[in-house]
């Protein structure tokens, strides 16, 4: 990536990350995105699931639902995604099937990424054209933000956790973000053959 391209890339992520601070503001896990399309944005969405009490509100959704109230579902076939977080395999499986072109997203999202950092919806053979992904585009600005929401207490979570005792963490280490996130599982091992015990 160019310098050039660099700048554009960052100044939509910038966007996207004022999205997520105004969802740590309103106690919500801090994911933002932007969609962008002809170099304007035409959507934009935070995590809602908190306020909601409906876990299928992540900011893809939200900014979706707003852009196609207006527009038709083939605009997403020109329009790029910025996102704080990597799309989870929900995010990232309606992403395919509505073929947004390509996404761009701050950090990685090991638990449930649907982008290469658990599976790989994005680019596995589907009837649905895969999309171009590209991370770590303000990484570090985007873990920061997670971390302050976890250190804070939710009360609307399942199992709220006492958090007053945990710090934040500042230290982030680097990473290689074209190493491939996720790895093939490993083979399970054949479990032994027990014979039964003769029947009398």
């Amino acid at each position: 990536m160019n310098p050039e391209e660099r700048a554009y890339h960052e100044g939509f992520m910038r966007e996207a990350i004022a999205m997520a601070e105004l969802a740590l503001k309103s106690d919500e896990t801090p994911v933002g995105c932007v969609f962008v399309k002809d170099g304007k944005i035409i959507g934009r969405g935070m995590n809602e699931t908190n306020r909601t009490l409906n876990g299928t509100r992540h900011a893809e959704f939200v900014a979706i639902a707003g852009i196609l109230s207006k527009n038709p579902i083939k605009i997403l076939n020109k329009t790029d995604l910025y996102v704080t977080v990597e799309p989870c395999v929900m995010c990232a499986s309606m992403l395919r099937q509505y073929g947004i072109r390509s996404v761009y997203f701050g950090c990685w999202n090991e638990r449930f990424g649907g982008t290469g950092g658990v599976l790989n919806i994005h680019s596995d053979p589907s009837v649905d054209k895969p999309y171009p992904v590209t991370g770590g585009i303000f990484r570090e600005e985007a873990i920061m933000l997670l971390r302050k929401f976890y250190v804070q207490e939710n009360e609307k979570a399942p199992e709220p956790k006492q958090k007053k005792t945990r710090e934040l963490k500042t230290e982030i280490l680097p990473m290689d973000i074209h190493a491939p996130k996720s790895t093939p599982s490993p083979a399970l091992p054949t479990p032994p053959i027990v014979a039964s015990a003769a029947r009398h």
